[in-house]
């Protein structure tokens, strides 16, 4: 139980008791790229005391009156029936974490889950873990790194993982069908153990970088004598884009990368494929999403020897405008149906376009939420350790990620340049709707 002079100082759950460092690079400031915030409360403000361009003729040009977007000041409400940070417009930066929950103890599991509550609902607004002094002979209760920083729109989205339920809670009749292993999937072969699974996950979005490990590095450290870290990634540039006023991105193959995916202001679609409802086994899931995650290894040195022609037949679009090979620009339907002067489908069977796209598997949608990511250099090979950490967000991972990766993992062209080696499937159940309550309280306190 946290106490006033304790990190997270909202109430735990009853036990049944602008000079900065960086990484990564710089922040982007501007206004490009945040907008259909429907849930955020962005901060604008007049850019008057801001310096002014040149002009051609040598004199400053005027901006009174022009008003840009603040990042810094952005914030995304924690509270809510839905968690934050999945169908949010997609910032920029993303840290992502998995732990193994040590304790036996139920009661702490569910005051680490207070207490993260706690935590991330001060992070988002900007502040640090406690308003309370430190001692001189205690460490800080906050770590200070994103001391003078703002929110920059952060969300603090957790999950369960299928290994949670085993017999160590009392939770084994409440795992819900959804989250049960996926079994033998295609491309799955690559995985890596210790870039795979996990009791508990962490997603932390922001337009920060240096925010966004903050508030892991410090739910992580929160978690000590509860749950230890078992692996961590740092993703830069997002690689989808989950509103209809976000541009598509590109992925480091240089591709426009999510073209069709759900759009958060597309209402009808995130209902019937994002959030679960109803038709659940486990109702304290109704409201909640499952996030499936795969650290995609992209072999860059050999895309980068492949031609343009060669590149475009295996995603099906122009790599300069995103648009299919069928013609138009990046939005326009395509035709699968079309045939070129040889007979041959314009866009090639094996594409990744067609092999992902709805049409080809019955009508499934995913949201997307990736980001790219680096690792440096693979000290064994030399080459660049980089590729998409991809996530998506789903009612049910067996009827549509795995419908979808079983395709993909089968005859994708993609496939000669990447390589799956990491990720798993969380349960990220509904919002937390007010200080006391925590991230699944329904999983603890309810009877199935």
């Amino acid at each position: 139980m946290t106490t006033p002079d304790e990190p997270g100082t909202q109430p735990a759950p009853p036990a049944s008791g602008p000079s900065r460092r960086r990484f990564l690079g710089g922040a982007a400031l501007g206004a490009a790229g945040l907008v259909g915030g429907a849930a955020a409360g962005y901060g604008i403000r007049a850019t008057q005391d801001r310096p002014a361009a040149d002009t051609d003729s040598g004199e400053p040009s005027s901006v009174a009156g022009a008003v840009s977007v603040d990042k810094a000041a952005a914030q995304v409400d924690f509270y809510g029936e839905r968690q934050a940070g999945i169908t949010t417009p997609q910032q920029e930066r993303l840290m992502f974490a998995s732990l193994d929950v040590t304790t036996t103890d139920a009661d702490e599991l569910q005051r680490l889950l207070g207490r993260w509550a706690a935590m991330a609902a001060r992070f988002t607004q900007g502040k640090p873990v406690s308003d309370s002094p430190g001692k001189p002979l205690a460490p800080p209760f906050d770590t200070g790194e994103a001391e003078d920083l703002g929110a920059y729109s952060l969300t603090v989205t957790v999950g369960f993982g299928a290994s949670l339920f085993d017999d160590r809670f009392g939770l084994a009749g409440k795992l819900p069908a959804a989250l049960k292993p996926l079994g033998t999937v295609p491309g799955d072969t690559t995985m890596r153990e210790n870039f795979t699974g996990g009791d508990l996950c962490i997603q932390a979005c922001a337009d920060d970088p240096q925010v966004v490990f903050h508030a892991v590095r410090n739910m992580v450290r929160a978690a000590r004598g509860t749950a230890t870290l078992r692996w961590s990634q740092l993703g830069f540039g997002r690689a989808s884009a989950t509103g209809a006023g976000q541009t598509t991105p590109r992925n480091l193959m240089g591709f426009k990368d999510g073209t069709n995916n759900i759009h958060a202001d597309d209402t009808a679609a995130v209902q019937e494929f994002v959030w679960v409802g109803d038709e659940t086994d486990q109702q304290w899931m109704n409201g909640g999403s499952y996030l499936v995650a795969r650290k995609i290894r992209m072999e860059i040195e050999s895309w980068d020897t492949d031609d343009l022609e060669d590149q475009e037949k295996i995603f099906g679009r122009e790599k300069s405008s995103g648009a299919p090979l069928t013609g138009g620009e990046e939005f326009t339907a395509i035709d699968f149906n079309r045939t070129g002067d040889d007979g041959e489908p314009v866009i090639d069977i094996n594409s990744h376009v067609r092999l992902s796209s709805p049409e080809a598997n019955g009508g499934v949608r995913l949201l997307r939420r990736g980001y790219n990511y680096t690792d440096g250099q693979d000290p064994d090979t030399g080459k660049l350790a980089a590729g998409l950490f991809f996530i998506c967000y789903q009612r049910d991972p067996h009827a549509q990620f795995k419908v979808v990766q079983a395709r993909l993992g089968s005859t994708d062209l993609l496939n000669e340049y990447i390589a799956h080696i990491g990720g798993g499937v969380w349960a990220c159940p509904p919002g937390v709707t007010a200080a006391g309550d925590w991230f699944g309280k329904r999983l603890f306190t309810e009877n199935s």
